[in-house]
């Protein structure tokens, strides 16, 4: 019988989630397909609280190449090669803040 993980309803980052240990739906299959099929621009359109932050998050983990985190994951079993990418991150939670 395999563990029950815990549920995080306050994790954004998917490296916190892995290393901690709690339940992440995998979704690296979509993102392969995204990253290794690219044509143009994206744009990443969701509701509040529909996962844009973690989805961001999971494709920042992959784009800097730490594959470790993803050990028994979909992406992990596919060809990527997992080179590093310069990675630029602009939290607007933190650039807007109003007084």
């Amino acid at each position: 019988m395999s563990e029950i993980k815990k549920i995080s309803t306050s994790t954004y980052t998917f490296s916190k989630l892995i290393e901690n240990e709690c339940l992440y739906v995998d979704k690296t299959k979509y993102f392969y397909n995204l990253i290794t099929e690219p044509f143009g621009q994206f744009f990443c359109s969701r509701p509040r609280r529909f996962g844009k932050s973690l989805a961001i998050s999971t494709l920042e983990s992959i784009f800097s190449g730490k594959r470790e985190l993803f050990d028994g994951l979909f992406i992990s079993k596919t060809d990527y090669s997992w080179p590093k990418h310069p990675i630029i991150h602009i939290d607007f939670a933190i650039v807007f803040v109003f007084r």
